[in-house]
């Protein structure tokens, strides 16, 4: 959703095992800002990636995680909370 914005680089991971782009080290690595919906997945993400999460801000959005793909909701909410972030 934010792959448009100018000077910014996107990716999206998934932590679940079925996830369609799992999360991996290189990717957490690569990244310089890393935003969760929930606080379990922060708590997940820091469990599973703790070596790799050394020089990558993550940020907990606070936003349940029980919207569907780009549920307009969810959309006006990422680009609320995310949006500040990347300027």
């Amino acid at each position: 959703m934010f792959a448009d914005w100018p000077g910014v680089e996107t990716a999206s991971a998934g932590l679940a095992p079925d996830a369609d782009e799992p999360c991996t080290d290189e990717l957490v690595e690569w990244a310089d800002i890393i935003f969760v919906m929930e606080r379990a997945h922060r708590a997940r993400l820091q469990k599973r990636f703790r070596q790799s999460l050394k020089s990558a801000r993550v940020v907990c959005l606070d936003i349940p995680d029980d919207y569907a793909f780009m549920q307009p909701e969810l959309v006006a909410l990422l680009e609320k909370k995310v949006g500040p972030l990347l300027k």
